[in-house]
C-alpha cells in the first residue's frame, strides 16, 4: 500500500466507552480486523485505537493529531455513540472533511467513514441513519466465551469482508492536507478519587 505524505494512520477506529461495544472491540473485532487485513495487503494498514496510546499522553490532543492524520474513520455504532462528546466530535470532523471534498454526495456517494452497526439504530440521528453500514450485531457478544460458539467462525468471514472493503476503499483517499478540520475534543473528566474509608 502506498503511504501517501501526511497521514500516519490508514484507519481511525471511534467507539464509545459506554456499552459493551468497547468491551467487544477489544475482546474480539480489533484483533480479527488487524489478521484480516494482514491477509488482504502488504504492508498491512495502519489501524489507531486510543487504547493504544502512550502513558502521559493528552487525550484530546493525542486523539485529535491521530483523526487529523487518518486516512478514514470506522466507527462502531450504538445507542451510547452518539451520547459521547467524544465520539460526536470524531464524527463531526471526519463529516467536515468529507463536505470540504465533496465525498459522500449526489456525485460522489463514497466517502471516508466506514459503520459497523453494533447496537440498535433507532435513537441515531438522522444524519447517522443516511449511512449504509455493515450489520454486526448478530455478532454482538462481547465475552471471551463467543470466541468457541459456532458464530465466531460467521463473524471471521463478515470482518474478512469488511477488511476487504476498506483495502479497496484507502487508495482512493484523497491526499493529505494539514489544514482538516477538526471539532474542538472535549477535555477528559478527571473523576476524584475516592477516600479510602476509616473503621475504628
Amino acid at each position: 500500500m502506498v503511504r501517501v505524505s501526511g497521514y500516519e494512520y490508514d484507519i481511525f477506529i471511534s467507539y464509545a466507552r459506554e456499552g459493551s461495544a468497547q468491551k467487544w472491540l477489544l475482546n474480539h473485532f480489533l484483533s480479527k480486523l488487524k489478521e484480516c487485513l494482514a491477509d488482504e495487503i502488504a504492508p498491512k494498514p495502519r489501524v489507531y485505537v486510543d487504547r493504544e496510546m502512550e502513558r502521559g499522553v493528552h487525550w484530546p490532543s493525542s486523539l485529535q493529531r491521530a483523526l487529523l492524520h487518518s486516512k478514514i474513520m470506522l466507527q462502531v455504532l450504538a445507542p451510547p455513540y452518539f451520547e459521547s462528546d467524544w465520539c460526536r466530535a470524531e464524527w463531526e470532523s471526519m463529516r467536515a472533511r468529507q463536505e470540504r471534498l465533496g465525498l459522500a454526495s449526489v456525485d460522489t456517494p463514497q466517502g471516508l467513514i466506514y459503520s459497523v452497526l453494533y447496537g440498535d439504530s433507532d435513537s441515531f440521528p438522522d444524519a447517522a441513519r443516511e449511512v449504509a453500514w455493515v450489520d454486526f450485531k448478530e455478532f454482538a457478544n462481547p465475552d471471551m466465551a463467543f470466541q468457541k460458539t459456532k458464530k465466531f467462525g460467521a463473524f471471521h468471514w463478515k470482518v474478512r469482508d469488511l477488511a476487504r472493503d476498506l483495502v479497496v476503499l484507502l487508495p482512493q483517499v484523497p491526499e493529505w492536507q494539514p489544514d482538516w478540520p477538526i471539532v474542538k475534543m472535549p477535555e477528559p473528566v478527571l473523576r476524584r478519587t475516592t477516600p479510602i474509608p476509616r473503621f475504628g
